[in-house]
C-alpha cells in the first residue's frame, strides 16, 4: 500500500491556523496572546524542523522500521511471518487502531523520556520554552530529538505492522499535537475522561509546580492516569507557561542549545564518574549538592508542607 504521510498537508494548514489565530487574538481583546518576537523565533525553529526533519526521518524513521520490520517479520514462502510464529498483521481498519494506540504508547514514553532524563530535556526543553501559549508555540520544536525518537518506536513494526503504516500514525499523532496549542478551546466534558485536550495540554506546558512534568500522553490520556503522570486542570490555579530557568533570548540558536551548554559547566565541575553520569542522564535539576533539585523533589517538599498545615 502506498501511503502519503498527512504532515505532507501540514504545513500550510499550520500557518493558515496561526495567522487565523493571530488575527482573532487581536481583535477579540488578548492581543498579548503573541509576542511578535516569541512568534519569529518559533517560526525560525518551526522552519528548521521543516526542513531538517524529513531527511532525518527518511534515514533513520524510515530505514531502522522498514529494518525492524523485515528483521523481524521475514518472508517464509512469500508470506511475511513474525518470528513468533504468527503472520504478519495486514491493513484492517482495527489493525489500524492497534497500531495508533501502540503510537501513543510509544509517545507516552517518548514524551516522560524527554522530561525525566536531562540530555533528552535538552532537545525538548526548546519546546516549553516560550512563556506563550499558541498555535505558534506548536511548531516551536527542537532540531535534535528526530535523532533518537524513531529508537522509541522500532518495537511497534518487530510486532508485525507494517512500518509505513507506523509512519503514518506518527503524521496523525503530530497534526493532534499541534491543534492542542490554543487557548480557545474550553474544557470538552465527556471527551475530557480519554482524550488529551486542549486545558490537558495547558497543564502540561505550566510551569506551575504542582503541574510540572504532567500530562505526556498524545492523543490520549490513558497511559498518563495509568502510570501516575495524570494532572486535571484546576480552575483555581492561574497557569504561568515556560520553565523556571529560560534561555533569555529569542536567538534560535541560544534557545536550540543553551540547555546543552548548562550540561557542559555542570560535567566539567563533576569529580566522578557516577556525577557525570547523573548530569547528562539524571533528572533535570539533578544535582551534587543539592543546590538545585528535580521536580519530584521539590513537588515532595510541597506536598509535605502542605500536610504539616
Amino acid at each position: 500500500m502506498d501511503l502519503t504521510n498527512p504532515l505532507i498537508y501540514g504545513g500550510p494548514a499550520f500557518i493558515a491556523f496561526i495567522l487565523l489565530e493571530l488575527a482573532y487574538s487581536k481583535t477579540h481583546d488578548n492581543k498579548d496572546l503573541y509576542e511578535w518576537k516569541d512568534l519569529f523565533a518559533s517560526g525560525a525553529m518551526g522552519i528548521g524542523s521543516a526542513i531538517i526533519a524529513p531527511l532525518v526521518k527518511l534515514i533513520f524513521a524510515v530505514v531502522l522500521f522498514k529494518f525492524s520490520y523485515e528483521l523481524f517479520n521475514p518472508l517464509v514462502d512469500g508470506v511475511r511471518t513474525n518470528i513468533l510464529g504468527y503472520k504478519s498483521f495486514g491493513w484492517a481498519w482495527y489493525i489500524w487502531l492497534i497500531c495508533q494506540l501502540l503510537d501513543d504508547f510509544a509517545y507516552y514514553w517518548f514524551h516522560r523520556a524527554n522530561h525525566e532524563i536531562r540530555v533528552f530535556w535538552a532537545a525538548h526543553v526548546v519546546h516549553h520554552s516560550s512563556d506563550n501559549y499558541n498555535l505558534g508555540t506548536a511548531i516551536r520544536n527542537g532540531w535534535f530529538t528526530v535523532l533518537y525518537k524513531p529508537f522509541f518506536y522500532m518495537w511497534i513494526p518487530a510486532l508485525g505492522f507494517h512500518y509505513e503504516m507506523l509512519v503514518f500514525c506518527l503524521g496523525i499523532e503530530a497534526l493532534w499535537q499541534f491543534q492542542l496549542h490554543t487557548k480557545y478551546v474550553p474544557k470538552l466534558g465527556f471527551l475530557d475522561k480519554f482524550l488529551n485536550t486542549h486545558m490537558q495540554h495547558q497543564v502540561h506546558h505550566s510551569k506551575n509546580i504542582e503541574y510540572m512534568d504532567k500530562n505526556h500522553g498524545g492523543y490520549l490520556n490513558l497511559f498518563d492516569k495509568l502510570f501516575g503522570t495524570w494532572k486535571g486542570y484546576d480552575d483555581t490555579i492561574e497557569i504561568e507557561f515556560g520553565v523556571t530557568h529560560p534561555p533569555e533570548s529569542y536567538n534560535p540558536l541560544v534557545i536550540l542549545t543553551h540547555e546543552y551548554g548548562d550540561i557542559w559547566k555542570d560535567v566539567k565541575k563533576a569529580k566522578t564518574f557516577k556525577e557525570r553520569f547523573m548530569y547528562v542522564f539524571g533528572p533535570p535539576g539533578w544535582s551534587v549538592d543539592g543546590s538545585s533539585q528535580t521536580i519530584k523533589q521539590i513537588q515532595r517538599e510541597m506536598k509535605a508542607e502542605s500536610q504539616k498545615k
